[in-house]
């Protein structure tokens, strides 16, 4: 089931830690076929082929996957980068954890130390460089 945030956009069933794997394969191989991600996964978990024929499925029906057929191969895709869906997921955090506001995570992550002084001087300098950017338009 497919339910709406806030912000108005769809948000999405979480993955399970095999879906999670499938994901990340797909998200460092690129477009893969059922071999190819089994092939992978494999390595960790002792799946059969089969099983992982349905999680992709599965993965394609909660909108996270897409497919092509090329020859007789489902050919499987992510319909976004891991980044952009972390992205997503983090703004579902602030909408029903930090009502609505950047700023209470943020403070939340610095108090509750989630953040190392390293992070948080990179952290720091994106932002000055993403400002003097915009600020430069």
């Amino acid at each position: 089931m497919t339910e709406t945030n806030t912000s108005g956009s769809a948000v999405r069933p979480p993955f399970t830690d095999l879906e999670n794997r499938i994901m990340a394969a797909i998200w460092s191989s690129g477009p893969s076929s059922v071999e190819a991600v089994h092939q992978t996964v494999s390595k960790k978990h002792k799946l059969k082929e089969t099983s992982v024929r349905t999680l992709l499925r599965r993965l394609e029906q909660k909108g996270y996957l897409c497919h092509e057929v090329q020859g007789r191969a489902f050919i499987y895709r992510a319909v976004e980068p891991a980044r952009g869906l972390a992205a997503r997921a983090v703004r579902q955090i602030i909408d029903h954890l930090c009502q609505g506001s950047v700023e209470e995570l943020v403070t939340g992550m610095v108090d509750a130390e989630v953040l190392s002084t390293g992070e948080l001087d990179q952290l720091a300098h994106f932002v000055e460089t993403r400002l003097r950017e915009r600020k430069g338009k």
